[in-house]
């Protein structure tokens, strides 16, 4: 699912924080780890991880 408007990576995963991109990654564990974080510290974000491979992006849940 591509979200129209949002400047994509073409390649790796990002983190799309309530529906902007905010930080590009180059390995699933880096961007795994950085979501997750981030979840943690701010639950009532909305956020996402998008993989430029399959060009979808997944909801972060909080730990």
């Amino acid at each position: 699912m591509s979200k129209p408007g949002l400047n994509l990576p073409t390649s790796g995963y990002a983190i799309i924080v309530d529906g902007l991109v905010k930080t590009e990654f180059a390995t699933t564990d880096g961007v795994e780890i950085g979501a997750k974080d981030l979840k943690r510290r701010f639950p009532i974000l909305q956020v996402e991880i998008f993989d430029a491979a399959v060009q979808a992006a997944r909801d972060v849940n909080a730990p």
